[in-house]
């Protein structure tokens, strides 16, 4: 009985460790969550940062919601293309949250709208 108990809380635990592993994976915020939260607007948070009045609240969430891109997958373009955009997105916020130095010219770089929207929005024209 005592193997039988074993033996159960161990495939309870290969489950329950199996399953962190998968949501692991799963991006926590979709693009769209992510553009609204950081990019919408005149006035929005991705747009003080690149100002560089960016606070470190606003720093500190691009940071996580940047983290989901790199996991999520576009409506369109080259799958590749898109993960190493957006790492390079994440990164320059990583950077920024660690105050390295030319943190702000590399998001500078790595937050260019027009590039990633031509590449990866579909167009409602179409």
């Amino acid at each position: 009985m005592k193997t039988f108990r074993f033996t159960l809380l161990l495939s309870a635990l290969a489950l329950c460790s199996g399953t962190a592993l998968v949501a692991a994976d799963a991006p926590r915020y979709t693009i769209k969550e992510v553009m609204k939260t950081l990019h919408k607007g005149d006035d929005n948070i991705a747009k003080h940062v690149l100002q560089g009045k960016g606070t470190k609240d606003e720093i500190n969430q691009l940071v996580e919601y940047y983290q989901s891109l790199p996991q999520a997958t576009p409506k369109q373009g080259d799958i590749q293309v898109w993960k190493q955009k957006t790492t390079a997105l994440y990164s320059s916020a990583k950077a920024l949250q660690a105050g390295q130095p030319n943190a702000l010219a590399a998001y500078k770089q790595a937050a260019n709208c027009k590039e990633c929207h031509k590449l990866f929005k579909p167009d409602p024209k179409r």
